[in-house]
């Protein structure tokens, strides 16, 4: 059956390919419209023309490094891999044990929230949990750990216009008594140890989510899965997690050191909400733009269970992995099934490469929608940054993409193959190699 089936009479095909060469696109999933016109791409991914030796100080580039661990917020737990090369998880640990193993990836409480402590308290009335305020009190009765907490908070302070007197005036015992915000906000970074790759020469050679080998990958993205979890566990208020990673600064990165976010919200966000209004009229629609990326040759890369994509009606050059599960949350997919998709989006990010801006994306069904209702597979969008929205696109609402979905098929695939040749990527399905069969996605309607 053609994929365009169950589109309804009144939609717009998702893509159309002018006499010209324009590629007019529609999202299915939120209406964006999106235009490539022929001429108008530009090259990207190249090495930088003011590139510079890397500095030497090791570890300490920036205050996302490993030898900086005391400029960042209390940890709330961190990845680290013993001598053996076996992974545990490590969680609150005190100030005076923060050397004693290396973190592949922590997590943290970003000190500038989106959402703060503050927001859930005044407009939800939200008490911190007895535990979040045993932690922060262990944590502070430590000489070590009130100096940490104290120089943070002045961070903090500092940026929301504190002066030194008013600090001081204040005293030190009142700003330990917001001590708990720390140990209790629901806005978490998750770092990875490398700023740049092994054996990098130059500073535009950093670690990005492409140079971690499959295996670390996949332990970022497990990280990643039991924050969201847990997110939704410690804020009863939230109806939303939004997951997301900035990559370089054009992209909205603070720092080029590889991190994600984690952000619990007391709505859906727009775009959910569409997506949420479509699911109501088409609740199989995930199957269907699946299915169109297979009648139209766009299916990038596969495994077992998931699936990689050119995107269609996207602002910017996109890739999309949808999970095969027929659960619908990513803590509710078993060990395979995260691995499968950590898998795939490790492939797409070596494939872009670390010179490429980009923002990826994760989505998922809200808890508080039933599976009937909003049937909705987990899916990452990654997005290349590489164009600037302007007064065309704010005055006409059509977005020009300079790249077409099946150029940027095209161009991914081949690197792919290359990477999965040389062993830097999982050994999934790339191109042609993937089956054409509709109807894969397999969450419960």
């Amino acid at each position: 059956m053609d994929a365009s089936a169950g589109r309804g009479a009144d939609a717009p095909p998702p893509l159309v390919t002018l006499p010209d060469g324009t590629v007019k696109q529609v999202s299915p999933l939120t209406g964006t419209v999106v235009w490539t016109v022929p001429g108008r791409a530009h090259r990207f991914g190249v090495p930088s023309l003011d590139r510079r030796p890397v500095p030497p100080d090791d570890g300490a580039h920036c205050a996302f490094c490993p030898r900086r661990y005391r400029e960042t917020p209390p940890e709330k737990a961190r990845v680290v891999r013993d001598a053996g090369g076996a992974w545990r998880t490590v969680e609150h640990l005190p100030e005076a044990e923060l050397d004693a193993t290396v973190a592949e990836f922590r997590r943290f409480p970003n000190l500038f929230e989106i959402v703060s402590a503050d927001y859930w308290r005044l407009n939800h009335g939200h008490v911190p949990a007895p535990e979040a305020r045993a932690r922060a009190e262990a944590y502070v009765a430590e000489p070590g750990g009130r100096a940490h907490v104290l120089a943070v908070m002045r961070r903090r302070a500092a940026a929301q216009g504190v002066t030194d007197d008013d600090w001081a005036r204040a005293g030190e015992e009142h700003w330990l008594e917001r001590a708990v915000d720390l140990f209790s906000g629901t806005h978490d970074v998750l770092v990875a140890r490398r700023h740049f790759a092994d054996g990098a020469a130059w500073d535009d050679e950093l670690a990005g989510s492409g140079t971690l080998t499959p295996d670390e990958h996949r332990r970022y993205v497990e990280l990643a899965v039991g924050t969201m979890a847990d997110l939704y566990r410690a804020q009863p208020h939230a109806r939303y997690v939004a997951a997301f990673q900035n990559w370089l600064r054009p992209a909205g990165a603070s720092f080029d050191h590889l991190h994600k976010q984690l952000v619990a919200i007391d709505e859906h966000g727009p775009r959910t909400e569409r997506v949420l209004a479509r699911l109501a009229t088409r609740p199989g629609i995930f199957n269907d733009v699946v299915d169109h990326a297979v009648d139209h040759g766009l299916v990038v890369a596969e495994n077992e269970h998931a699936v990689a994509v050119a995107a269609v009606g996207h602002r910017y050059p996109s890739l999309e992995v949808y999970s095969r599960s027929r659960a619908h949350a990513p803590w509710e997919h078993d060990a395979e099934e995260v691995a499968a998709v950590a898998d795939l989006l490790h492939a797409l990010h070596a494939a872009t490469g670390v010179t490429v801006p980009t923002n990826e994306e994760w989505h998922h069904r809200p808890p508080d929608v039933p599976a009937r209702v909003g049937p909705m597979p987990w899916h990452v969008v990654l997005k290349w940054r590489v164009s600037t929205l302007a007064g065309f696109e704010g005055s006409t609402k059509i977005n020009v993409n300079t790249l077409a979905p099946a150029v940027l098929r095209e161009m991914v695939v081949e690197r792919l193959a290359s990477l999965r040749d040389a062993g830097a990527v999982a050994g999934v399905r790339v191109g042609d190699e993937c089956a054409r069969r509709h109807g894969t996605l397999r969450y419960a309607g």
